[in-house]
């Protein structure tokens, strides 16, 4: 068995847990935030037998899309007299990251 986390941009968590439920698969969803951007992600976490594990990241690939998003950046801190102008900034987010490992033991109860 296999333990895969998923995190995914907030707006495609809903979509994915809604497609692994659909095909069966249990799944948990955790809300996390990313260091970069420091917006809101979810964490999905679900255990997934050896043979199972292409079609579950199958349908991550499906439900999670990239897309591009324009944000102002943070301004640095700065000292008095200074000025600084922020730009806006395009960037791309969602899609996903899976991290999967291998399960030692696993029990439902």
């Amino acid at each position: 068995m296999k333990l895969l986390f998923a995190i995914v941009h907030h707006e495609d968590a809903g979509s994915l847990v809604d497609a692994l439920l659909d095909q069966e698969h249990r799944a948990t969803r955790l809300q996390s935030s990313g260091g970069f951007l420091k917006q809101s992600n979810a964490t999905i976490m679900l255990a997934v037998e050896d043979e199972k594990v292409e079609a579950v990241l199958a349908i991550i690939r499906e439900s999670c899309h990239s897309r591009s998003q324009v944000v102002n950046p943070m301004p640095p801190i700065m000292e008095p007299g200074e000025f600084f102008m922020p730009f806006p900034l395009e960037v791309e987010v969602g899609g996903a990251t899976v991290f999967v490992v291998p399960i030692e033991r696993f029990e439902r109860v």
